[in-house]
């Protein structure tokens, strides 16, 4: 049967849809699993979306990708991702990215390893510890799979732990459903070229705290916008959005809305605003990262249209 950790990838589904002659009729289903509830699952499928009752389901589980991206594809995505996050100490090992940020997101401060390290796999390794043992940070490696699986086994063999799975999804902007009709009287989305004090204090709540480091990561994009929405006079949603990877790619990062302003609509409102900014600057396709234990948050990306393109892992070096 199907568990949290599926929400977001591609399953099967077999559903029971009547009776003949005592024996039951089955029904199938294959798309991205969107939601599982105690009472239902949402799939989305090539011919929309549906919702299933866990009472019908016969039998249930994941399958692989309907078609894995080429390493290009994954490369060029991975590119755009660092523009977008971009860390203020950088280094290169040859094509691998090394970056850090004050220990600020494990995006901004772990190593990249896609392309060619000039040198044989266990050599890398041991450069990027030492050049994070230069700065005093821990090394991390952020592991795109199945692009960086080789560098998966090493890190294993080495006895690297992993963080959470995160779940890397796109969508062309074109398909994102409408924003729905607004309310009368909603507060509306403001979009800056630069965060206000209040938007820096939400981010800040959300990643334990703001380093000089940290601005450099939100602010050091040539285009970029800072979503907001007021109550009152308190800001209680905010977004992020960037345009890189030659222009095709809207980025959206810390999509946010405080607890007592949720279940308004307010996230899908913030993600429209950036997207039609994106479209706007000629981006055709938008990104984003998700933890996949992040049922909720990838349960509301399903439903803009957005699938899991591939996935990463952070991993992290032992004690030495």
């Amino acid at each position: 049967m199907l568990r949290q950790q599926d929400v977001g990838h591609r399953i099967v589904v077999r559903r029971i849809v009547g009776i003949r002659e005592g024996r039951p009729l089955f029904s199938d289903a294959l798309g991205e699993l969107v939601e599982l509830s105690e009472t239902h699952l949402t799939i989305a499928t090539a011919q929309g979306r549906i919702e299933v009752p866990v009472a019908e389901v016969h039998r249930a589980k994941r399958v692989p990708p309907a078609r894995r991206p080429t390493a290009a594809a994954v490369v060029a995505l991975e590119r755009a991702a660092d523009e977008a996050w971009p860390a203020p100490t950088r280094a290169r090992l040859g094509d691998w990215l090394l970056r850090s940020a004050d220990g600020w997101t494990g995006r901004a401060n772990s190593a990249l390893p896609v392309g060619d390290p000039d040198r044989p796999l266990p050599a890398a390794i041991d450069a990027v510890v030492r050049w994070y043992a230069d700065l005093g940070r821990p090394a991390l490696v952020n592991t795109p799979l199945p692009l960086a699986a080789p560098v998966g086994a090493e890190l294993d063999a080495r006895g690297w732990t992993s963080r959470p799975t995160v779940l890397v999804q796109t969508v062309p902007l074109s398909a994102i459903p409408p924003a729905p009709a607004g309310s009368a009287g909603a507060p509306p989305v403001e979009l800056a070229t630069a965060p206000s004090p209040d938007w820096l204090a939400i981010a800040a709540g959300r990643k334990n705290g703001l380093p000089d480091a940290a601005r450099h990561v939100l602010t050091a994009v040539d285009q970029v916008r800072f979503a907001q929405v007021y109550a009152g006079d308190r800001l209680v949603a905010v977004g992020r959005g960037t345009v890189t990877g030659a222009g095709r790619w809207l980025g959206l990062s810390l999509i946010e809305v405080l607890p007592e302003a949720r279940r308004q609509g307010l996230a899908r409102r913030v993600i429209h605003a950036l997207a039609d900014w994106g479209a706007a600057a000629g981006a055709t396709d938008a990104f984003l990262q998700v933890e996949q234990r992040n049922t909720g948050a990838v349960a509301l990306y399903g439903a803009l249209g957005f699938t899991t393109h591939h996935t990463y892992l952070t991993r992290v070096a032992p004690p030495a």
